[in-house]
């Protein structure tokens, strides 16, 4: 049967107004038009309270959660019909009525040196200043080059390069996912493999939302949903939920399939990178989630339970 029969009218796509969020949801859009041509698909632009609030680090603000209210408002209302995000800000727990319809093939899920005058962090000099935004990397950052200061860093990847190239800082570190997908590939300096600076949950992926009553477009979105990601982002985040993964946790999580074998790498921090606690498993992909959850429980035996309770507020991390 063909696409255009099942197809609906009309898809309105929920996105940030950022140029990587309007890339993404641009990127959606093309490949929804060419799997249904009789479909009239548009992007409504939202600015979120995470765009607003620039200058205080997500950890102190309310976390990953502020990007996200304001798409799902606009799928609540109907005023949208799918929301485009990256996975990597998708709280883990998708709340109530809402559901991911479909994960998209992932970018390089690499963090990225990015320096104007030095090839890596290595040749950084004693108090080089080091611009990130995320309590992750600055923790992976500390525990190996103590001698460097790590600054907050907000705004979207045009602001960060432009206060990078006004010298604020000797260097920056941003996700490789988005600077390639902006065309930006030329700025990155060196590419840090995971042993270095494991990415963040979800890292390189997209994650497409829609209201849990809409069956239609789960199976609509079918053919966006790749697999091996899935299942890789899916073990990913069953680790982050068990420790209650979010901006104000010091976590990386990266799981990729070689010859068949799903290999799941995860570490918990204090956020000044004086303990670090971290593990690896391997298993089939089909039971990555199931392996998330094993691999925080390791964590939590070797004491990550002790660095979350320090970490996360009076009720505690559970």
């Amino acid at each position: 049967m063909p696409n255009s029969l099942l197809s609906p009218q009309k898809i309105v796509i929920a996105s940030r107004e950022s140029l990587l969020a309007m890339w993404q949801a641009k990127f959606i859009q093309k490949c929804l038009g060419e799997l249904y041509p009789q479909t009239e698909i548009s992007i409504l632009g939202m600015t979120t309270r995470g765009d607003q609030i620039l200058d205080q680090s997500l950890s102190k603000i309310g976390g990953k959660g502020l990007f996200i209210k304001e798409l799902e408002q606009a799928l609540e209302d109907g005023r949208a019909d799918i929301a485009v995000h990256s996975m990597k800000d998708m709280p883990m727990n998708v709340p109530e009525g809402f559901k991911l319809a479909a994960i998209t093939e992932r970018e390089d899920p690499r963090d990225a040196f990015v320096s104007n005058q030095y090839t890596s962090l290595q040749e950084l000099p004693e108090g080089s200043i080091v611009g990130t935004s995320s309590l992750r990397r600055e923790s992976q950052l500390r525990a190996q080059f103590p001698h460097l200061k790590v600054q907050p860093l907000r705004g979207n990847v045009q602001t960060r390069l432009r206060k990078l190239d006004e010298g604020q800082y000797a260097a920056i570190i941003l996700a490789a996912a988005g600077l390639k997908r902006l065309g930006l590939s030329d700025r990155i300096t060196a590419l840090l493999d995971p042993e270095q600076s494991l990415p963040a949950v979800g890292q390189g992926a997209l994650g497409i939302e829609c209201r849990a009553d809409r069956d239609d477009l789960v199976e609509l979105l079918q053919p966006l949903h790749h697999m091996e990601t899935a299942y890789c982002v899916e073990a990913e985040r069953s680790m982050s939920r068990v420790l209650g993964g979010s901006c104000q946790v010091p976590l990386g999580a990266f799981a990729e399939i070689i010859d068949g074998t799903l290999q799941l790498r995860g570490f918990v921090a204090q956020p000044d990178g004086t303990r670090i606690v971290s593990d690896a498993l391997n298993g089939k992909p089909e039971t990555g989630i199931k392996m998330g959850q094993e691999l925080a429980e390791k964590l939590i035996k070797q004491g990550a339970d002790e660095i979350l309770a320090s970490l996360v507020p009076a009720e505690g991390w559970k």
